[in-house]
């Protein structure tokens, strides 16, 4: 099932610098982001081989997760938090604030093929 990461950081008068090393369960061989849009659901899918790590790095929004055994829903509201979604979860993504940024970071590189629509 997904859970969170917690994303070091290293603060100064400066500010702060958030810096992913060894967190992640996997080689990330893709990233993408998405400006999400209020009132619009995303994603609606699992994977065969990917796993997902998804980052919040501007404004808000809900993850919801099944994995077949339970059903969960995740806010993502603070770049310090990431969110594992392993291959079995059934994601969608909703509850854009206006201006969101969602950061992904994908263990393989795209393939069309990767992708079940059918839900659980």
């Amino acid at each position: 099932m997904a859970h969170f990461i917690d994303i070091p950081a290293f603060k100064d008068d400066r500010g702060e610098l958030r810096v992913i090393q060894k967190e992640l369960p996997f080689q990330v061989k893709r990233i993408y982001y998405i400006h999400g849009k209020p009132n619009v659901v995303r994603g609606g899918h699992r994977h065969k081989t990917s796993d997902q790590v998804l980052i919040c790095l501007h404004g808000a929004c809900t993850v919801s997760c099944n994995d077949g055994k339970g059903f969960e829903s995740f806010v993502l509201d603070n770049p310090s938090k990431a969110l594992y979604v392993d291959r079995d979860d059934w994601h969608t993504m909703q509850g854009f604030t206006n201006g969101a940024v969602l950061l992904v970071l994908a263990s393989t590189l795209y393939d069309k093929n990767d992708y079940i629509d059918e839900p659980y």
